[in-house]
């Protein structure tokens, strides 16, 4: 199974990197890892992709994915260069609806494609949960519901 180019005319291949998280997920979900993020550049000759799991991501961790998932990527020939596999950090990224699930109760910064009846695409709050298509994010006292087809990105913010 190829999967091709990752980039067409400088811009990501949206389908070529469904195919690639649709055989990452479940590699790494028996090693019991998630796979958080995954992006490509150089032409898909880089590939990034950030891991989790509970109690945190150690180098140990990121070196026993690269290996597996070496052997996984040349049996399902996706042709990169390089792999490289890391932690989502402290400002972790959040794309799926189970994410925002997951991180109830911590801040996020959230940025949508289009504005709302003020002109606003950036929204900071605390997270609220998701539903039926959309996140909750409580701010100034109010809280929105936004829509989760309409997220540009979302991110957690550090509490240090």
């Amino acid at each position: 199974m190829g999967f091709g180019p990752f980039f067409v005319c400088g811009t990501r291949n949206d389908a070529s990197m469904a195919a690639l998280e649709a055989v990452m997920e479940p590699a790494l979900a028996g090693l019991g890892y998630e796979l958080v993020d995954v992006q490509a550049s150089g032409g898909g000759r880089l590939l990034r992709l950030f891991i989790d799991k509970p109690g945190g991501v150690g180098i140990e961790d990121c070196a026993a994915v690269s290996r597996h998932l070496t052997r996984v990527l040349a049996v399902e020939g996706v042709d990169y260069e390089r792999l490289e596999v890391s932690s989502p950090g402290l400002d972790r990224p959040l794309r799926k609806p189970r994410d925002f699930a997951r991180f109830a109760g911590h801040r996020a910064e959230v940025r949508m494609r289009t504005p709302d009846a003020s002109g606003r695409r950036r929204f900071v709050g605390v997270l609220r949960g998701a539903g039926e298509g959309r996140l909750s994010l409580e701010l100034e006292g109010r809280t929105l519901a936004l829509e989760l087809d309409d997220l540009e990105r979302a991110r957690l913010v550090p509490q240090l």
